[in-house]
């Protein structure tokens, strides 16, 4: 019997690892995470470690939103290529930017070793390749501007990339030594666990349901009745973020991935290795630590979860259908297919900051195919935001840029 399950790979694979019981009673504290995936995980780390009592609520069990769906390849590339970004919003930005997702995965390695992860932290190349001819020119362009920035970079004609890696019908493409993959959803857990026996209070299954504004205070009240009482609100709601503020600032997107059964030989040339190429919606790639491929792509525009998931069974035949053209002696054998929601601005660039809307506030909204590692940054920002100190990305991540 052939069965697929449409739940995300990592939940199934970890399962529920820890319970936290929802809010039973009013609290005080200085900060309010609102928020109980990778990003709330590491807000909540940072305000821990900056000596703030703090609350996490999450009207769902924790991680159970997009961080159960994330592939987790932790680049430092953003969706918008670097020479692309540089004529958007400026070199500084630009490269501040990408140098901020670089750096987070310097971080999350540190962080992985603090806690002693186990979930599975690997650093790893990137290979980004030309799936057209006619993107090779400005793929070439993007290679020289990221060397120009610093980055280790190497250019590889098609090839290389056949006698590295295997895969045909490229045209070329840049190889980034910065890179790594990691087991978001149980990272993100092993990061609550820490920070609870630090003093970090988790109530899940606890919904927000309005906000009073006061001088220097916010009251949240719980969809139960009870109320939070906190000098500061931090939203790490990602695309629900989308339901909270009306404005259009981020697109809302479906992708699709696939896992395969276990095979530890078949993809070992790209063990340690993260792919992605130029198709629009592009594929990406990478191997788990217990030896499978995982495929993702077909992003389509969100409508409804229904609707999303009614096209499971087609996305699976497109995404191998493009694994065929690179590789064309792989017989995939797929164990998981899930479908994800993220949101998708037009810089590429997360919102991290306050909003006019929302009185003693701030928001961390990692989008895009970095939200971890924009998610990291979001760490160092909103401590200085906390301090009322400014970050030299404040500008470049705001609402209304």
């Amino acid at each position: 019997m052939d069965l697929k399950s449409n739940e995300p790979f990592w939940l199934l694979k970890n399962g529920l690892t820890v319970s936290y019981p929802s809010l039973k009673s009013d609290e005080i504290c200085d900060v309010l995470i609102i928020g109980g995936g990778i990003t709330g995980s590491l807000i909540a780390h940072q305000m821990i470690k900056d000596g703030y009592k703090t609350i996490l609520i999450d009207k769902r069990e924790l991680c159970n939103g997009s961080t159960s769906a994330t592939t987790s390849m932790l680049q430092y590339e953003i969706d918008v290529p670097l020479f692309e970004l540089t004529e958007k919003i400026g070199k500084k930005g630009a490269l501040e930017s990408y140098k901020a997702c670089s750096d987070a995965i310097d971080t999350l390695e540190k962080l992985s070793k603090l806690i002693k992860s186990e979930a599975g932290f690997k650093r790893k190349k990137s290979l980004y390749f030309a799936s057209k001819k006619k993107d090779v020119a400005w793929l070439k362009e993007e290679y020289k501007a990221r060397k120009n920035a610093g980055f280790e970079v190497k250019w590889l004609e098609a090839d290389q990339i056949k006698e590295q890696f295997g895969f045909e019908n490229t045209y070329g493409g840049i190889v980034s030594r910065q890179g790594a993959s990691i087991d978001a959803f149980k990272f993100a857990h092993e990061l609550f666990e820490h920070n609870v026996k630090k003093g970090l209070k988790i109530f899940d299954k606890t919904e927000m349901k309005k906000v009073e504004y006061h001088k220097g205070f916010n009251l949240v009240t719980t969809k139960s009745g009870f109320q939070i009482k906190a000098e500061k609100v931090i939203y790490c709601i990602g695309y629900e973020s989308k339901n909270l503020l009306k404005e259009n600032f981020v697109n809302l997107k479906s992708t699709y991935a696939i896992v395969s059964e276990i095979d530890n030989d078949k993809f070992r040339n790209i063990s340690s290795t993260l792919v992605w190429n130029t198709d629009d919606p592009y594929i990406y790639m990478r191997t788990t630590d217990d030896g499978r491929l995982l495929i993702g792509g077909g992003d389509e525009d969100f409508y409804d979860a229904g609707k999303r998931d009614a096209l499971l069974n087609k996305k699976e035949k497109e995404i191998l259908k493009s694994l065929k053209k690179i590789k064309p002696d792989c017989h995939f054998y797929t164990d998981f297919v899930w479908a994800g929601t993220f949101g998708e601005t037009q810089d590429g660039l997360p919102y991290i900051g306050v909003h006019k809307k929302f009185k003693n506030s701030y928001f961390v909204l990692g989008f895009g195919g970095n939200g971890i590692t924009f998610s990291v940054t979001g760490m160092g920002m909103a401590s200085d935001f906390m301090k009322n100190r400014k970050h030299v990305l404040s500008g470049y991540f705001k609402f209304g840029r």
